[in-house]
């Protein structure tokens, strides 16, 4: 089974756009939107309408999806989101299931157990190998932590995806996987200074902030392996 993984694209629409057009020309068999949708400018309403409308495709809810838990209270990033999500949207992203299985792969978005929990090349062996203890399939997809990474403990393969809207890779654009046989770690261009220009006009409370230090460029993975650890 051919499988495009899709994760934390954070409200960037042309960056899923760019993807998704490099996606149709790969002849997968399914998608898998691995949560942290709608959460950032531009766009969130709009990727949230086409991620509901991509046929195929399997929707898993990252932290950020957690819209109306007590912790995000008082996010004014997560007011201006609620602000522009229509109808359902709020609801569904909310609603997500936490995990999907497809041909003996466990997508998930941060860990087995937890949406949360930091898995990084830093993270100890014996870390890793007790967060995939209970995992019956032989590999896990993950992302979260915005950085690509593959690394086997024992016999279970733990891939991070990266991240479309928002990478941490040192060098701008969207990152994702295609998952076969084999793992394929990706990357798209698109078009940035335009992506840019609509997160400044997106009346986000970090606007100026997203459009220059996660959009034109990328932090480099030093800088986020620092923040995050292992």
């Amino acid at each position: 089974m051919r499988v495009a993984a899709l994760y934390d694209i954070h409200g960037n629409l042309p960056a899923l756009e760019a993807v998704l057009a490099d996606v149709a020309r790969e002849g997968v068999d399914a998608i898998v939107i691995g949560g942290d949708i709608a959460a950032g400018p531009p766009q969130p309403r709009e990727v949230v309408e086409r991620v509901r409308s991509l046929p195929h495709a399997h929707v898993i809810r990252g932290n950020a999806g957690r819209l109306f838990a007590e912790e995000s209270t008082g996010d004014d990033g997560l007011d201006w989101l609620l602000e522009r999500l229509e109808g359902d949207q709020a609801d569904w992203l909310a609603g997500l299931p936490f995990s999907v299985v497809l041909d003996d792969t466990l997508y998930v978005h941060a860990a087995p157990d937890d949406d949360r929990t930091i898995v990084t090349e830093l993270t100890t062996d014996e870390k890793l190998a007790g967060l995939l203890r209970d995992v019956e399939q032989r590999r896990v997809v993950a992302g979260h932590t915005h950085m690509q990474l593959e690394r086997r403990v024992g016999e279970t393969l733990f891939v991070n995806a990266g991240s479309i809207g928002w990478p941490y890779e040192g060098r701008p654009g969207a990152y994702w996987a295609l998952i076969d046989d084999e793992v394929e770690l990706r990357r798209t261009d698109y078009d940035l200074e335009r992506t840019a220009a609509l997160v400044r006009a997106s009346g986000h409370p970090r606007a100026e902030e997203v459009a220059a230090e996660n959009i034109l460029v990328s932090a480099p993975r030093a800088e986020a392996l620092a923040v995050f650890g292992g």
